[in-house]
């Protein structure tokens, strides 16, 4: 069997070779993203996995799958926006994700990012470069995470690693959640609605999708309701997010951010451990492969 993935980073090669030993299929390796330059790459392998946040929406690339016999579309990543899902079924071509390379990961991230704000870490940096002022000031005192309600909006698989971590740290969790989850439930201390949990949180931690009913929850950091941020997405970030970008391409609100004691970007990065990048390349592969040998796979998006 051969297959081709597109938009390979070098933290990818490894596994992606591991794999293709292990397995004893071809792997051709292709650094550049699927597109229209791109897609006679695909001519003569059998399934196609790719990495990228830019569109594929050109009809061409689907019709061209079809010619060239391919049956599926994987993306190595949770999100799979990138597809047109029309053109694709047009185009008797099957879509998978990875829907779970490693919840830990992202989860550990988030926490990173509360432990820097509550320990106003960004703010005491500010302070020493900005000013030489090393002072232990006292309106930088700041608190213990085990005294802490932590409310987590979005009890899946990464909400629910997050209530893991914060209940073995001694944490109040609360969650927000459109099902309670029995396999997380004994992780968080109360199900509350949104505005309890923005009533009773010191801590708010976010895992939803982006979708019309979560755009701009929340909006309040400039008028400090929201005494620090930490992002590690934003709404629109692929045109510079993974990439090495002219400083003049940088978008205003993002450098307002950065420039922000209080708030913390990283530049969607929170998957990026060498668990996550590893179910991410094999697990896609393994899709693929039993796609092509006409097996049905757990996750292939329905639509």
């Amino acid at each position: 069997m051969k297959l081709i993935m597109f938009g390979v980073d070098d933290k990818e090669v490894p596994y992606a070779k591991e794999w293709a030993t292990k397995t004893g299929n071809e792997v051709k390796l292709v650094r550049e993203q699927l597109t229209t330059s791109t897609i006679d790459l695909v001519e003569g392998f059998d399934g196609i996995s790719v990495l990228q946040t830019s569109k594929i929406d050109d009809p061409a690339i689907y019709t061209k799958l079809k010619q060239f016999g391919i049956k599926q579309l994987s993306t190595r990543t949770a999100g799979f926006d990138m597809f047109d899902l029309e053109l694709a079924k047009k185009n008797g071509l099957k879509i998978t994700n990875v829907s779970i390379y490693s919840p830990r990961a992202i989860a550990e991230m988030g926490l990173t990012h509360a432990m820097y704000l509550l320990r106003r870490i960004g703010e005491f940096k500010e302070r020493m470069v900005n000013d030489a002022d090393f002072r232990w000031s006292k309106d930088l005192v700041s608190n213990e995470i085990y005294n802490q309600t932590v409310a987590i909006v979005g009890l899946g698989h990464i909400g629910g690693a997050t209530a893991q971590i914060y209940k073995a740290l001694g944490a109040r969790v609360i969650a927000v959640t459109r099902e309670t989850s029995v396999v997380y439930a004994p992780y968080v201390d109360a199900f509350v609605d949104l505005e309890t949990a923005l009533k009773e949180a010191d801590i708010i931690t976010l895992h939803v999708p982006l979708t019309s009913s979560t755009e701009n929850m929340f909006a309040a950091l400039k008028n400090h309701e929201i005494a620090g941020a930490g992002l590690d997405t934003f709404g629109d970030e692929t045109t510079y997010f993974s990439k090495k970008v002219s400083p003049a391409d940088v978008p205003a609100d993002f450098k307002e951010l950065v420039a922000m004691p209080n708030v913390v970007v990283t530049p969607h990065v929170a998957f990026m451990t060498t668990t996550a990048v590893r179910n991410m390349v094999q697990v896609s592969l393994n899709d693929i492969a039993a796609i092509v040998k006409g097996k049905n796979v757990k996750n292939e998006i329905r639509f």
